[in-house]
């Protein structure tokens, strides 16, 4: 029977998606930062909604810069997320390390990277994504520049030591050069000012790379265009099968919200 005492009726929000969003969305806390090279940056992140679940290699997280429900958000979707490469997990799945190139221009995923200090709460979506490793291939090759490096770490280390492993990694310089997990040599090309977009001087040194006869298995990421050509040279000049090569455009010039 009632007391007679009247509950007050639950307000219901004035967005629609509101309950979309909080459904998906993780809030967690940022416990460390420090620079990998001087150009790529480590964010490590704890939330409890992370316990247990396991992040598989080259998965991401949509981090929340704005919020997509305000009218900033609604107004500019384009403003609000972007998404950064899941490189490490602590053994209880709490804590997850990111890592974010720090580019040259501006942006906001780059302000909030140059800017996020130990404490400051974060809210995010993930871990997503389909890059996938094939560990049944023969051998393995990995293309990409520093944006890629950050997937293709986790990805190498998955594979384990005794792997096959080819590939080259661009970066800037030397300095700037994401290191690889495990004994794997990959080849490394520097731009030295060059522009990362159609890169020749990666599709170049992919071009020489000294590949075993059959087809393995091709991971290309990082600027779309230069996957394109990597990919156009997999298939056309090595006559290898479009199956047997996985791309991850991370960015392009004038679009918004992938990789950094």
């Amino acid at each position: 029977m009632s007391d007679g005492t009247v509950k007050p009726a639950r307000r219901p929000s004035l967005n629609p998606l509101e309950h979309i969003f909080a459904k998906q969305r993780t809030e967690g806390v940022v416990t460390d930062t420090g620079l990998v090279t001087p150009t790529m940056k480590r964010i490590r992140i704890a939330a409890d909604g992370l316990r247990g679940t396991v992040v598989p290699p080259g998965r991401h997280l949509r981090i929340q810069i704005n919020d997509p429900l305000s009218l900033y958000g609604i107004l500019r979707p384009g403003e609000t997320l972007r998404t950064y490469s899941v490189w490490d997990q602590s053994a209880d799945g709490r804590e997850v390390e990111i890592r974010a190139h720090l580019y040259d221009g501006e942006g906001i995923g780059l302000r909030w990277v140059r800017d996020v200090e130990p404490g400051e709460e974060v809210s995010f979506w993930g871990p997503l994504g389909d890059f996938d490793l094939r560990a049944d291939a023969p051998y393995h090759v990995f293309v990409g520049e520093e944006t890629a490096s950050a997937a293709f770490g986790p990805m190498i280390r998955a594979l384990g030591d005794e792997a096959r492993v080819y590939g080259v990694l661009e970066s800037e310089s030397p300095e700037d050069e994401v290191p690889v997990p495990g004994p794997h040599v990959l080849g490394r090309v520097h731009r030295k000012g060059a522009s990362p977009v159609s890169s020749k001087a990666l599709l170049g040194a992919v071009s020489d790379l000294d590949l075993p006869e059959e087809a393995g298995m091709a991971y290309v990421a990082g600027e779309a265009r230069t996957c394109q050509a990597v990919r156009d040279h997999l298939v056309h000049v090595r006559k290898w099968p479009r199956m047997q090569i996985k791309v991850k455009p991370f960015w392009t010039p004038g679009k918004k919200g992938l990789h950094h």
